[in-house]
C-alpha cells in the first residue's frame, strides 16, 4: 500500500506536489520520491519519511517543471534500499517515467520473463519497474513520433495481458503526455481532479481525494477500474477509455481502505470514508448490545477508530472519553516493519491519562487485529492504568488471510484471528472480552455510501481471491520473498 501523486499544471509543482505527497505520507513510511520534467527528468529519492529525504531547499532546487509524479512507498513486493523507491524512469522511447500503489503478484515469473527471453534489465526488486518496461517495451513497437490515444490504449493492454494483481499507475511520456489507469479489478483507490486557468486545463491524480480536495482542485472522480486517460502534452486535451480486459470483470475494490488505510476527509468509488466508519460504529454497537455487558466508558485507540467509537458510544448511550494520547511523531504501527518495532513503536506511540482508566469497564474500539501485538500492548496499558475491565471491539471482520494486492501481511502465521475464537483472542491479548463485527456489517456500512458497489475485495477476511493467478505456489513464492527482503513476518 503507498501513496501516488500526478499533477499537470501550468506552473513550478514541486512545492505542491510536496504538499500532495505530505498529504498521504500515512500511505507509506519507508520510502519517499519526487520527479519534476521541463523537458529533462529531475529526480529526487530516498528512504525514510518525506521530512528525512526532502529535509533542505537544495534538496528540492534541482525539481524543476510544471509536471510532476510522487510516491511514498509501503514495500509489499521487493526490497528495503533506496533502489527501491519510486519514481522510476526509462530513457526509451520517449523517455518514460512512473509511479504505481500496489502490487504485481506475479512479479518474479514476470521479471524471469523479461530478463531471459526478452534481454531487459531490472535494476531494482520493485514490480512497477517490471510495469514500466512492458509499458515501455509495448510503445517502442510504434512507429509515429506522436502517440494516440489507441497507441496508449493498446500499451495499457498490453500491461493488464501480463502484470497480474493489483495496481494504480500514473505515467508520464516525455513529450506526450501524462497517462493514468486502474487495474481491471480496481482493487486499488485513484482519483482523477481537473480546473481550468486563465491559460489551460490543470490536472492532478492521487491515491486519495484528499489530496486534490487540499490542492483546490473542486472537480475530481475516481477512476473506474480498468480505465485509461491519456491528457496530451501540448493541448491538454484528455482522452479516456477502457480496456477490453475490464469489460467482463466486476469493480473489486479493497474494503480494507475504508477500515484503516484512507484518509476519514477521502472519498473513494463515492463513498465518503468518514461517513463509512461512522456506520461500521453504529453496526458494532449492535454487536455489543447482544454481549450484555456493563461498560462505564468506551475509549477509540487513535486515530482511525474515533469515528467508529463515536457513534458507538452514542448508540450505546454509554460515555466517550479520548483515554489514550498519541504522539504524533510516531508512524503506522501497522505498517511498520517487524514485530519488535511494531511493539515498541506502541508504547511510544500510546500513553493512557489513568483517571479514564481507573478503576473503570472500558470498553476499548479499533480498526481492527491483525497479529495482536498492537491490542496486547493497548489492553496491558489499561490494565496498568488500573481499568477493572478491559473489553476490545474491533469495527473490522476478524483478518484470517494474506493479501496479495498491496498490504503488508502476506504470510498465513500472521493472524491471531486464523484458528482462534474471539474468546482465545481475549486470552492471548489480555481481555475480558473481545467483539468484532460481521463481515456483512462492515460491507453494509461502505455499500450504503455507493448501492452501484456489488463486488469488494475481502480476501483478507475470507481468503477468497478475486483474481485467478492466486495458487498455492504463487503464495509460497509471495511469502518467501517477504520473508528473505525485508524480514518482515
Amino acid at each position: 500500500m503507498c501513496g501516488i501523486v500526478g499533477l499537470f499544471e501550468n506552473t513550478e509543482v514541486i512545492e505542491r506536489l510536496t504538499r500532495g505527497l505530505l498529504t498521504v505520507q500515512h500511505r507509506g513510511q519507508d520510502a519517499a520520491g519526487m520527479l519534476t520534467y521541463d523537458g529533462m527528468f529531475h529526480v529526487k529519492k530516498g528512504l525514510g519519511l518525506i521530512r528525512d529525504v526532502f529535509s533542505t531547499y537544495e534538496d528540492i532546487a534541482e525539481l524543476r517543471g510544471n509536471v510532476g509524479l510522487a510516491q511514498v512507498r509501503y514495500p509489499t513486493v521487493g526490497g528495503c534500499k533506496v533502489e527501491d523507491a519510486q519514481p522510476f524512469v526509462v530513457n526509451y522511447p520517449y523517455g518514460i517515467a512512473i509511479v504505481h500503489n500496489g502490487n504485481v503478484t506475479n512479479y518474479h515469473s514476470l521479471r524471469r520473463e523479461l530478463e531471459t527471453k526478452r534481454r531487459r534489465m531490472l535494476t531494482s526488486t520493485n514490480d512497477v519497474e517490471a510495469i514500466l518496461n512492458l509499458f515501455a517495451e509495448a510503445l517502442a513497437l510504434k512507429s509515429d513520433h506522436k502517440l494516440s490515444f489507441e497507441d496508449i490504449l493498446q500499451a495499457v493492454e498490453i500491461v493488464f495481458s501480463e502484470a497480474k494483481g493489483a495496481y494504480s499507475v500514473i505515467s508520464y511520456i516525455s513529450g506526450q503526455g501524462l497517462v493514468a489507469f486502474r487495474d481491471p479489478y480496481g482493487i486499488r483507490p485513484l482519483s482523477f481532479g481537473w480546473r481550468q486557468d486563465e491559460f489551460l486545463p490543470q490536472y492532478a491524480l492521487a491515491s486519495e481525494s484528499a489530496v486534490l480536495s487540499m490542492l483546490g482542485y473542486r472537480n475530481f472522480r475516481d477512476v473506474k477500474a480498468g480505465e485509461v486517460i491519456f491528457i496530451e502534452e501540448k493541448s491538454r486535451k484528455v482522452h479516456t477509455g477502457f480496456s477490453a480486459t475490464s469489460s467482463h470483470i466486476p469493480h473489486h475494490p479493497c474494503i480494507f481502505e475504508w477500515v484503516y488505510f484512507a484518509r476519514p476527509d477521502s472519498i473513494l468509488d463515492k463513498v465518503n470514508v468518514y461517513k463509512s466508519r461512522v456506520f461500521m460504529g453504529k453496526y458494532l454497537a449492535q454487536e455489543v448490545k447482544k454481549h450484555d455487558l456493563d461498560i462505564d466508558v468506551v475509549i477509540p485507540v487513535p486515530d482511525s477508530s474515533r469515528d467508529a467509537a463515536i457513534e458507538l458510544a452514542r448508540e450505546l448511550g454509554i460515555k466517550y472519553r479520548e483515554g489514550l494520547v498519541k504522539n504524533r511523531y510516531i508512524g503506522r504501527t501497522f505498517i511498520m516493519p517487524g514485530d519488535e518495532t511494531r511493539r515498541i513503536s506502541v508504547r511510544q506511540k500510546l500513553s493512557p491519562i489513568p483517571a479514564e482508566f481507573n478503576n473503570k469497564k472500558v470498553l476499548l474500539v479499533d480498526d481492527s487485529i491483525v497479529r495482536g501485538n498492537t491490542s496486547r500492548n493497548i489492553v496491558s496499558m489499561a490494565h496498568e492504568a488500573n481499568a477493572s475491565k478491559v473489553y476490545f471491539a474491533s469495527y473490522s471482520a476478524p483478518l484470517t488471510s494474506p493479501c496479495y494486492y498491496g498490504i503488508d501481511m502476506q504470510t498465513k502465521l500472521e493472524f491471531i484471528a486464523r484458528g482462534h475464537s474471539s474468546e482465545i483472542i481475549a486470552t492471548i491479548i489480555g481481555a475480558d472480552k473481545v467483539i468484532y463485527q460481521p463481515l456483512e456489517n462492515m460491507l453494509k456500512a461502505v455499500y450504503l455510501g455507493n448501492p452501484e458497489l456489488t463486488h469488494f475485495c475481502t480476501a483478507c477476511f475470507t481468503g477468497e481471491y478475486p483474481t485467478s493467478e492466486i495458487n498455492e505456489s504463487l503464495i509460497e513464492e509471495i511469502e518467501q520473498d517477504r520473508i528473505r527482503t525485508c524480514s518482515r513476518p
